[in-house]
């Protein structure tokens, strides 16, 4: 292609040396030809018109491919052209630190990407040293050592890994009995200990399978440019899961500073449990404001601040229980946290409910007391049960539309991992304005 360009431009470079313009050419070919025939003179002015007219289509083709850049994907490219899944994408839209060229949340990141929709303002991320590692490591606190409020003690001093992130994610979700079956997945040998290697399992497993799967959402759509060599090149930074050189802080915490310490499965469960209450804490906590219960009217916000609702339906659900608790007693963090607990097992709910009710009729406090009490082995509050029923009960009539309520529920239970599909244009604009609507309401009020 290069030759043939070659020779092109040496045939053009006579008609070059003029005006570049049809009457200029024709006079050259005219001149050269010396026609003593009308017939030479427009065989003279066909092909240096035509000359003319592709000289200027390739010159502007070279000047288009010479403005194109390679293409390197960035955050934002990555987000849009990559199709990363929704979790995928809120792992990079919360990481607020890099590590050689790697991606890392830290734990504030992380209780952010779980109860906020937005992450913090920054600048740019935080690129970490060295010696940023090394602190890490020394204030990285041993199992024995871990508390309800270890994130939050760790603070931004510490990094979590994509696979890690995932899995914490699972842990927010996982009921009392799943704890068991979860360790015993890390559990390869059966010996009731995990050590760092069959940890590290869960990273190759969700590697891989990314791996192959942003393959597949690549073909034919990562450009692909000719190096001099003829070589194809193919520029594409993927942050998530390139192989870690260093010790994240869950390996630190599980494993020792050596990595020589094995997980024993009531660590790991006492680790599940207290990643749990912390952020239930943290929910409770943005509404309580120091106080040790929070409004019944809290509690509702805090159901359905996940749930894709339009704003008429939420502000329906608001009023209605305003209207039927219009002075509450309040509810503690220890009645809260028993019933998300319970939401953890609302798939067990869900068959318990349609095998209770056959005929898919409303549920009444009693029967929900019950199903509850099968699922989860413990009871809840007798005032938190009503309060959910002043929430869904359409008519007031103390039944309560149990598949509504599932349906709703599950949203809370995804934290906004629900994926929904992408609106454009005006749709987009006025999903986007309600949504944001949605959101003051949903805040605290100070009063």
């Amino acid at each position: 292609m290069a030759a043939h360009l070659r020779r092109f431009c040496q045939g053009v470079t006579l008609f070059s040396r003029c005006s570049h313009s049809t009457r200029g050419l024709r006079t050259i070919a005219y001149k050269t030809y010396n026609p003593k025939s009308p017939r030479f003179y427009l065989y003279g002015t066909a092909v240096a018109t035509s000359l003319y007219f592709g000289w200027k289509w390739v010159e502007k083709n070279a000047m288009v491919e010479a403005a194109r850049p390679t293409r390197r994907v960035t955050d934002e490219q990555t987000l849009r052209g990559l199709k990363l899944n929704h979790r995928e994408r809120r792992f990079i839209k919360f990481s607020s630190v890099e590590y050689q060229g790697q991606l890392y949340m830290t734990p504030q990141d992380f209780i952010e990407s779980v109860t906020d929709s937005e992450p913090r303002p920054r600048l740019k991320r935080r690129v970490l040293t060295e010696r940023d590692l090394e602190r890490f490591m020394q204030e990285t606190p041993l199992l024995s050592k871990g508390s309800p409020d270890m994130f939050r003690t760790i603070f931004d001093k510490g990094i979590i890994s994509y696979t890690e992130y995932l899995f914490l994610l699972s842990i927010l979700t996982k009921p009392q009995t799943g704890f068991r079956i979860a360790f015993n997945m890390f559990d390869t040998d059966g010996n009731e200990r995990v050590d760092k290697e069959e940890f590290l399992v869960l990273e190759k497993i969700f590697s891989t399978a990314r791996r192959d799967r942003l393959n597949r959402a690549l073909e034919g759509a990562v450009k692909q440019t000719e190096g001099e060599d003829g070589e194809v090149e193919e520029v594409l930074e993927d942050e998530l899961q390139k192989s870690h050189v260093v010790d994240t802080t869950l390996l630190l915490h599980f494993f020792g500073k050596k990595g020589k310490q094995d997980l024993k499965f009531e660590e790991f469960k006492m680790f599940m449990e207290n990643l749990q209450t912390e952020v239930l804490e943290i929910e409770f906590n943005e509404f309580s404001k120091g106080l040790p219960a929070i409004t019944e009217l809290d509690f509702a916000k805090i159901l359905l601040r996940y749930t894709y609702l339009q704003s008429d339906q939420y502000e329906m659900y608001l009023e209605r229980l305003l209207d039927r608790i219009p002075e509450g007693r309040g509810i503690t963090f220890t009645e809260f946290k028993s019933f998300c607990q319970f939401l953890n097992t609302l798939d067990d709910f869900a068959i318990a409910m349609r095998m209770y009710t056959l005929a898919d009729q409303p549920i009444s406090q009693e029967e929900f007391h019950r199903a509850v009490k099968i699922c989860t082995g413990t009871e809840l509050s007798p005032h938190i049960v009503d309060t959910v029923f002043k929430i869904f009960d359409d008519d007031g009539d103390g039944q309560l539309s149990y598949k509504e309520f599932i349906a709703i529920m599950r949203d809370r239970l995804h934290r906004g991992f629900k994926q929904q599909q992408l609106r454009e244009g005006w749709e987009g604009f006025k999903a986007c304005l309600k949504e944001e609507m949605r959101q003051d309401v949903q805040q605290p009020s100070l009063t």
